[in-house]
């Protein structure tokens, strides 16, 4: 009996191939959901690293317990200010770094 071989595909050939190659608007706009999908995930980890509810960072960032729900869930809606004031209400270090063609920028 003959056995047939598989075709597997790399992580990067599935998403060129089902969501668009690197540089397409599917692409980066896949790139960019998931990335805030996972600055939801840190700001909850954190919240409860620092036992705290969501209406008790609510009250700290000064917003309701609704908007810290949809931040954990997905950061997509929120603004930089409101990232940086939950960070700051859960005495978190967050660092951005921007990258223009293969350097990092630093700010100075």
């Amino acid at each position: 009996m003959a056995t047939k071989e598989l075709k597997t595909d790399s992580l990067a050939e599935m998403k060129d191939k089902y969501i668009g190659e690197v540089g397409t608007q599917e692409r980066d706009e896949y790139e960019y959901e998931l990335r805030m999908d996972v600055l939801g995930k840190m700001i909850k980890t954190a919240r409860q690293g620092r036992n705290l509810t969501q209406e008790e960072l609510g009250r700290l960032v000064g917003v309701q317990k609704a908007q810290i729900s949809k931040l954990e869930s997905s950061a997509n809606s929120a603004t930089i200010d409101t990232i940086l004031k939950v960070f700051k209400a859960l005495k978190a270090e967050i660092n951005f770094n921007v990258k223009l063609e293969d350097k990092f920028i630093k700010l100075g």
